[in-house]
């Protein structure tokens, strides 16, 4: 059999790509039970596959010998044309794949301090294992420098943590999660109180590691304090959160944070706040009048789906918004 190159596509019309591929393996390397190791198949499925294309061709493709398989002229004559085909497969998956924006592109992502060290770590590591081509950029800021930067153009997305009446008409505001914040002490030193809950004006009179200034739950806890009328003791002032969580480890005070961030850290010891708690609601922002891009959209699908497992692993301290 010869094919002519006019007649490929009508030669060809009911041969499967799988045929194709095996096809071209067993030329490959002149024997079947290697080019079966190399497609993972077991090797009668691939005898089936090539007995299958050489009855609906109507010619043998290989010489089979105790030696190994050469091609028969039939076979010579339908290997380039095999291999242009599976190119042609494979150039128009890629094609679809990029247009998905799936297999190039970026995403620039915005978080607050105290995701970035949770909840976003976890984001990025799920969403670059799927899509490893995509570039992938972050902005660890405060809330307002985020949204500064999302109506910059300068972010995709961002988890912001506060907001205010005007984000409402420049940006889509997507609640995620509300958390509580907790009291964190040493797991080495004795239980800050024999109960399930402690109050503020308790935690007021411990000595306090508070963060900078620039942190959204600094403000937050800063306004708590002062509208119930009290003064903190501070040993230390103005640390990130990284330098707080070690700081407390090794019981130089106590801190305010948000419940996440006892995720996996067996050195911290946790209490809940009694009477009325402290809370903060994550959100995710991006721009209102931009179109996401697929890239996008996957990141925010994430996204979501990362803070429904973080809300499951965190319990009672946090829940859905």
């Amino acid at each position: 059999m010869h094919l002519c190159r006019g007649d490929d596509a009508r030669t060809l019309s009911f041969v499967n790509l799988e045929q194709l591929r095996s096809f071209v393996e067993v030329a490959r390397f002149g024997n079947f039970t290697r080019a079966a190791e190399e497609l993972y198949l077991a090797q009668p499925s691939l005898s089936r596959q090539i007995a299958a294309l050489e009855q609906d061709l109507g010619a043998e493709l290989f010489h089979r010998a105790r030696g190994g398989s050469t091609l028969t002229v039939a076979g010579e004559s339908l290997l380039p044309l095999a291999r242009r085909m599976l190119a042609d497969a494979e150039s128009v998956r890629r094609e679809l794949a990029e247009l998905a924006g799936l297999e190039r592109g970026r995403v620039r992502l915005g978080a607050t301090p105290t995701l970035c060290i949770s909840l976003v770590a976890e984001v990025l590591s799920a969403f670059h294992a799927e899509h490893p081509a995509i570039e992938l950029h972050l902005s660890e800021q405060g809330s307002r420098r985020l949204l500064d930067e999302l109506a910059g153009g300068e972010l995709d997305l961002a988890l912001i943590t506060t907001s205010d009446a005007s984000s409402a008409e420049r940006f889509t505001v997507t609640p995620l999660l509300v958390e509580e914040l907790v009291v964190i002490s040493s797991a080495g030193g004795s239980p800050l109180t024999a109960r399930d809950t402690i109050g503020l004006d308790e935690v007021a009179r411990l000595p306090q590691i508070v963060f900078s200034s620039t942190y959204d739950l600094r403000s937050a806890t800063d306004s708590a304090v002062t509208a119930a009328g009290l003064t903190p003791e501070v040993v230390l002032e103005g640390a990130e959160m990284d330098a707080v969580l070690r700081f407390v480890e090794r019981g130089l005070g106590v801190a305010i944070v948000p419940a996440m961030v006892l995720i996996d850290r067996p050195g911290l010891r946790s209490v809940r706040f009694g009477g009325p708690t402290l809370e903060r609601t994550i959100s995710l922002a991006r721009p209102a009048d931009v179109a996401p891009t697929t890239a996008v959209e996957v990141m925010q699908h994430t996204i979501a789906t990362t803070a429904t497992a973080f809300a499951a692993r965190a319990g009672a301290t946090m829940r859905l918004a």
